[in-house]
């Protein structure tokens, strides 16, 4: 990785995205953290960034719409003026459906309108910033880029679009290795299990989907992981790998704030190998 340790990470309002923000601020991090929130008024996405600078990094909140190509033009123009370069991209931005109340219909039974928010948000403004990430990072001969995808792209989980977009962020991840060989360039596709976010705290379920949430990831488990990965000086060899994070966790001793241990998804999901990282974290 770079000397100068910045990094982008797109929906870190809430969730996982704030836990990887929050994970790379503790480990030293300037992180433009992106939503579609506003900024300046004390809502989540300022929160992250200010948690972040709390932890010893560096945050900075930015409004931008994954929607609108020209906003996320904007933004990476923004960090090219403001920055040396461009360490760490963490592609991470999700939107639902308009009208979405759950995966509960087939998909013959919802909008084709469906498509925009789950591919054109969950893949292809993943796809844009890959572009505009990579530009920088060539340029510097250093650098990783980091689709968030899901178990979504082994077995059926949620709806066929969101499959179709979790399953195209790793063969992203594993294309763009190919072309970036040589580079100093690197990129991995991340599978959480089930995350213990503040939605699913709120709710008081205690297991989804036949999954307990005393196993369940937290975000904030889900940066330390990212930051293990970006500080390994084998990112080289994991480059367009496909990582279960829970599985990540027990390579680098890793475990979740309250000291269990998140257990990986893989065998529910028809286990098998998934790209490239059966090699390296010998899983």
């Amino acid at each position: 990785m770079p000397d100068g340790k910045v990094a982008l990470v797109t929906g870190a309002s809430r969730s996982v995205g704030k836990g990887i923000a929050l994970g790379l601020g503790s480990d030293g991090w300037t992180v433009y953290c992106t939503a579609r929130g506003p900024v300046g008024s004390g809502g989540p996405l300022d929160e992250t960034a200010a948690e972040v600078t709390r932890r010893g990094g560096t945050g900075i909140a930015v409004q931008c719409d994954h929607r609108d190509d020209s906003q996320i033009e904007l933004l990476f123009d923004r960090i090219a003026a403001e920055c040396s370069g461009l360490g760490l991209l963490v592609n991470n931005v999700w939107a639902a459906p308009k009208g979405f109340h759950g995966f509960s219909e087939r998909f013959w039974e919802r909008p084709l309108t469906d498509w925009d928010s789950l591919v054109g948000v969950g893949l292809r403004a993943h796809y844009v910033a890959s572009v505009r990430a990579a530009k920088l990072m060539v340029a510097r001969g250093s650098g990783l880029i980091v689709n968030i995808s899901s178990f979504g792209s082994r077995g059926h989980l949620h709806s066929v679009l969101y499959g179709i977009a979790k399953a195209g962020l790793d063969k992203m991840a594993a294309d763009m290795a190919i072309e970036l060989a040589g580079t100093g360039v690197d990129t991995l596709s991340l599978w959480p299990g089930l995350v213990r976010n503040e939605l699913i705290v709120a709710s008081g379920l205690t297991d989804f989907a036949g999954f307990s949430f005393e196993k369940a990831e937290t975000p904030e488990f889900l940066g330390r992981v990212l930051v293990a990965l970006a500080n390994d000086p084998r990112i080289g060899e994991l480059s367009g790998s496909t990582i279960v994070t829970a599985e990540a966790g027990a390579h680098y001793g890793i475990t979740n704030e309250d000291g269990t241990a998140p257990e990986s998804h893989r065998a529910a999901f028809g286990g098998g190998p998934v790209f490239g990282t059966d090699r390296v974290l010998g899983a």
